[in-house]
């Protein structure tokens, strides 16, 4: 092989390689009421400004310490092709009051609207902690 096209056949592989940003999950939404939560129980100041919040799984929950952990996630995938594009950022309020949880993340409706279509649907999401 030519050493130009050498050079081609490496920058065409490099090209197709993705880089993850963090871990992978799925995510749904959940509806009101959110109070209390696990996290400050009544307590209204509690939820970011723009209700971009979540409620996290047993895995994440971390016995309470995931309380104000933000992450940035974005939808990756899901049936019917449900996902926006972007990033959003979302902060913990809550453990998910569901056993088993059926996510890894439950989105306030508001969150959730942001990363995909379809308000009742479940979506696989990247996050990362920041």
């Amino acid at each position: 092989m030519k050493p130009f096209a050498l050079n081609i056949a490496i920058l065409c592989s490099c090209s197709a390689i993705v880089a993850v940003v963090g871990d992978v999950g799925t995510a749904t939404s959940y509806d009101p009421p959110y109070l209390p939560t696990k996290c400050k129980g009544s307590r209204l100041d509690q939820f970011p400004e723009g209700g971009f919040f979540v409620a996290a799984s047993e895995g994440l929950w971390d016995n309470g310490a995931a309380c104000g952990r933000r992450y940035l996630m974005r939808c990756i995938s899901g049936l019917k092709r449900p996902c926006k594009d972007g990033f959003i950022a979302v902060e913990v309020v809550d453990l998910c009051r569901a056993s088993p949880c059926p996510a890894t993340l439950l989105l306030s409706n508001k969150a959730f609207d942001a990363i995909s279509r379809y308000p009742k649907a479940h979506v696989n999401i990247e996050y990362a902690q920041i």
